[in-house]
């Protein structure tokens, strides 16, 4: 397993962002100002993308594995190398998310713990409903970790 910073064409794995925000104009908003990691085993399995966010926060803005490959540590192995590489630089990884039993519980058994919640936030900036297991999403829950 090899870990690499993407550091141009981040678009060409466009098909694997739009696994976590599904919405192209959202990912368009971080995409060029954050870094950008792949995860690789014969092959590209993961991807995620990270922003400074200041104050000494790291932003997790898009994580995602191929639906064939999710479950397999994939995705923990990505911010097992985030708290690593970044340990020192900030002091805290934050990720904002929807209120989903897809999602939560992942971050949680990374380590992080609820910190706040924005109001709205899929509703007011998305073009149409999001739905996660079946829940529509609404307000976007933001978990940090210390690192």
């Amino acid at each position: 397993m090899v870990i690499r910073k993407v550091e141009t064409d981040k678009k060409q794995y466009l098909d694997l962002l739009l696994l976590a925000d599904e919405q192209e104009d959202m990912i368009d908003r971080y995409l060029e100002r954050g870094t950008m990691y792949v995860l690789e085993e014969d092959g590209v399995k993961a991807e995620c993308v990270v922003t400074d966010e200041g104050d000494g926060i790291l932003e997790l803005k898009n994580i995602a594995v191929e639906p064939d490959f999710q479950g397999r540590g994939y995705g923990k192995a990505l911010v097992d190398f985030l708290i690593r590489t970044y340990r020192g630089q900030y002091t805290v990884l934050q990720v904002g998310t929807g209120d989903s039993p897809a999602t939560i519980p992942f971050y949680q058994s990374c380590g992080f713990r609820r910190h706040h919640l924005v109001k709205n936030f899929f509703a007011d900036h998305y073009d149409h409903p999001i739905y996660e297991c079946g829940v529509p999403l609404v307000d976007m829950v933001y978990l940090q970790k210390e690192i």
